[in-house]
């Protein structure tokens, strides 16, 4: 459903879980989040027995908006979608028997390419963002395409619907690229990087919804000139860069071949000047401990894109081990390598990789728990998009981009709840518990009301049931 524009003075009682850190979840029984016009959290209560007594209390507060969730249910951060490829949507779930480079060229730059037809952008675009924002992403590091016309396009809807995100026209100049689908030259690239950087800033001066971001889409599909001119580009426009970094290891055989006086995948970024702490590296499946230290030492980030991965066989991110050197990671879907649109499944994909990746080494310490997949789709992947300090949990100060979960019940005759979603909880399952059954289970069926900012963007038809 369409965002509502109007944003008041709200209240929001219930329960509510975020991450405090990488290992702990904050489950809070009986919460009040008081949001003010601007969609900033004005004040954090726990424990709440009365809500007249903390209304009396916050005279201020007493004409504001109250939304009580009164079913099974809690409120928990937006969910961050660092690396999905907008345009590719038509495409989920399309990949076949293949790989990474065939997978481009046989799904991938036809369907890019046909947006040049902006009534067909417009049709992909509508719905993208409609079906991400029902799966609870508040936030998106968007891959357009290189027409500009459809890249502003993806700009506009994202501002509209309220979504946060970044969007970035893909720069693709070399000879890898199809030539009916490739820049026309390095000027090209720039010149339209350029044009689409200059309209997303008029139709959103501040950022505050939607920024720009400079998107070589891979070292092998720009020249050594085009990935210098972007490199400066990104300085002198000062925004945040996108691209792929050892998804495959035939990608990284290529980029071997194509770039011989660099040593590394990482050290093609890096001799361009691409590596910056407003860099993120979708990925990083193949990286050598110096590549990973270089990485570090430059302040890049990394998205894991767990589903995509598996899907096009690329392999299994040791997320573990990027953890502990101190890199920051958040997720991404990967759409449409990746086969879901949800963060919720590749928190489960995060998971489960960690697990098959624990299983080849012996080591215990490879997996990832619960707490710490959660961690990634909001404050790890507030980090990667550089909006930590803003989203990504509940505290004082920072903005209101939230989700209401309702889990449903079993009832005494042993129905499940009466949306038909998944989750079954039989009312004897401790908070934990129930959390962990909807990260298993879950999905945007149990996702009944979305804010960004304060302001909300989706809802179901569950939603009036599920608050008062």
């Amino acid at each position: 459903m369409a965002a509502s524009a109007t944003i008041s003075k709200t209240i929001y009682l219930g329960p509510f879980v975020h991450s405090k850190s990488l290992a702990e979840l904050e489950i809070c029984e009986n919460g009040a989040i008081g949001v003010d016009e601007n969609g900033i959290i004005t004040f954090v209560e726990k424990n709440i027995q009365s809500t007249d007594t903390l209304i009396s209390q916050k005279p201020e507060w007493q004409n504001a908006k109250v939304v009580k969730i009164l079913n099974n249910g809690f409120f928990f951060p937006g969910f961050i979608d660092t690396h999905v490829h907008a345009p590719q949507h038509p495409n989920t779930g399309l990949f076949g028997k293949t790989t990474l480079l065939d997978w481009l060229q046989t799904y991938t730059f036809p369907m890019e390419s046909s947006f040049s037809d902006l009534q067909r952008a417009n049709r992909i675009y509508q719905n993208f963002v409609s079906r991400t924002l029902s799966h609870g992403t508040t936030t998106a590091a968007y891959y357009a395409t290189i027409h500009v016309p459809a890249t502003n396009l993806l700009a506009d809807t994202c501002l509209k619907r309220g979504q946060r995100a970044l969007v970035g026209r893909v720069c693709m100049n070399s000879n890898l690229s199809p030539e009916y689908y490739r820049d026309a030259s390095t000027e090209s690239s720039v010149r339209d990087s350029k044009a689409s950087i200059a309209y997303i800033r008029s139709i959103d001066p501040t950022g505050e919804i939607v920024k720009p971001i400079i998107t070589p889409r891979f070292a092998p599909s720009c020249t050594s000139d085009c990935l210098s001119a972007i490199s400066q580009l990104a300085k002198n426009a000062d925004t945040h860069i996108q691209t792929h970094i050892s998804e495959n290891k035939n990608e990284c055989a290529l980029v071997k071949e194509l770039f011989p006086d660099s040593t590394s995948y990482t050290d093609v970024y890096d001799s361009h000047g691409l590596l910056t702490p407003k860099m993120i590296l979708a990925h990083a499946v193949h990286l050598s401990r110096e590549e990973r230290d270089v990485i570090k030492a430059r302040g890049s980030k990394i998205s894991h894109c767990p589903a995509s991965n598996t899907a096009i066989t690329s392999g299994c991110c040791p997320v573990r081990t990027l953890l502990d050197e101190g890199h920051t990671v958040g997720l991404g879907t990967d759409v449409s390598g990746g086969f879901h649109p949800s963060i919720l499944e590749n928190v489960r994909q995060a998971i489960w990789v960690s697990r098959h990746l624990s299983i080849e080494t012996g080591a215990e310490s490879d997996k990832l728990s619960t707490e710490e997949a959660l961690y990634l789709s909001t404050r790890g992947g507030a980090a990667v998009v550089g909006l930590e300090s803003k989203v990504g949990g509940f505290e004082v100060g920072m903005e209101w981009d939230a989700q209401m979960i309702d889990l449903g019940e079993v009832d005494e005759q042993g129905n499940g709840g009466s949306f038909g979603g998944p989750v079954d909880v039989f009312g004897w399952e401790s908070w934990g518990e129930k959390i962990e059954k909807w990260v298993y289970s879950g999905d945007d069926r149990n996702t009944v009301a979305v804010w960004v900012r304060g302001r909300l963007v989706h809802r179901t038809g569950r939603f009036a049931g599920s608050q008062g």
